[in-house]
């Protein structure tokens, strides 16, 4: 029986990747830069925010833009723009909670992009028990090794867990780290065809239809 579900956050649990397309030129039209192509921010969609950068915008001033990123990053946060959970990826939620399983998220993210997820007043407080992000791991996905610290702080096997995920590279890490893995296309940014067929336990559509795939490991 799955134990846990592990979900990713960016264009899984919530819809993050055109938000995040407009939150990243705001910053570069502060920096005096021209913005980037919708093409090249979907090509290096999955990275790491300021390994991405470089390519997303050449000879950005990366230091520059860290520092500036974060009052944009809370204004967008502030007017509602980013991170917005829909209802009913909280209400299937709660379902895997009444089943007897533990939610954990685990990202990419930087620890400061993720911290206010787990603020006691947020709506995933009482749903979620635990996040890994770049604070408190060693390896960043597409590596296997991003789950070490969680099956190790768990004591969780691995198949006892589903990841959740959106790219082929969450693809990768759960199924290298021997983890289930459903495949969310909900945003339409990736298509099923994008992902190694190995490592894709299941797929869904939408976020809530993870609950039979689950029922059904």
């Amino acid at each position: 029986m799955i134990r846990a579900v592990v979900v990713d956050v960016d264009d899984t649990l919530c819809l993050t990747e055109a938000a995040s397309f407009d939150l990243e030129n705001d910053v570069l039209a502060a920096m005096g830069r021209p913005p980037m192509p919708r093409d090249v921010h979907l090509a290096t969609w999955g990275e790491t925010l300021l390994e991405a950068m470089p390519h997303r915008s050449p000879g950005v001033d990366l230091d520059r833009f860290a520092a500036l990123f974060p009052e944009w990053h809370d204004r967008y946060l502030e007017e509602g723009r980013l991170d917005v959970i829909p209802p009913e990826n909280l209400t299937a939620l709660d379902q895997v909670v009444r089943d007897g399983r533990t939610v954990m998220l685990l990202t990419s993210r930087a620890e400061r992009e993720v911290s206010h997820l787990l603020q006691p007043g947020h709506v995933l407080a009482g749903r979620v028990t635990g996040a890994y992000h770049q604070g408190n791991t060693r390896f960043r996905k597409p590596d296997p090794r991003a789950f070490d610290e969680l099956l190790a702080e768990t004591g969780l096997h691995p198949r006892d867990c589903v990841y959740v995920g959106d790219s082929p590279g969450d693809a990768l890490a759960a199924g290298g780290a021997g983890l289930h893995f459903i495949a969310c296309l909900q945003s339409g940014v990736r298509r099923l065809t994008d992902f190694d067929p190995r490592y894709v336990t299941a797929a869904v559509d939408t976020f809530p239809e993870i609950i039979p795939k689950i029922e059904n490991l």
